[in-house]
């Protein structure tokens, strides 16, 4: 395994330790993150959204994705962007969110 798919599965596995404040699940599972792609410099871009576009807690959730992806070794910065295409919706929930709400 190279040095760049070590780091995206350490961001992901980051990642399922931030949780959205309204709802009881990470933000990976819930299907919030839509790209994560790591540079040859280790610079980090992610693509995310939000449940719903007016979300109140949109600086602490971005903040807090931004801490636990620079965490990750390696990781040199972080540039987070907020993407509503496609929106989001329940079906981008992974099955053990689903399970973890009561949709399955």
């Amino acid at each position: 395994m190279d040095k760049i798919t070590k780091i995206e599965q350490n961001i992901v596995a980051v990642l399922k330790t931030v949780f959205d404040p309204e709802i009881p699940v990470n933000v990976y599972d819930l299907g919030l993150i839509y790209k994560i792609e790591v540079g040859n410099n280790f610079d980090v871009e992610i693509d995310m959204t939000l449940t719903a576009p007016n979300c109140p807690m949109v600086d602490q959730i971005i903040e807090e994705v931004r801490v636990a992806v620079k965490s990750v070794e390696s990781v040199r910065g972080v540039s987070i962007n907020i993407v509503f295409d496609p929106p989001w919706s329940r079906d981008m929930l992974s099955d053990e969110a689903k399970l973890d709400l009561g949709l399955l």
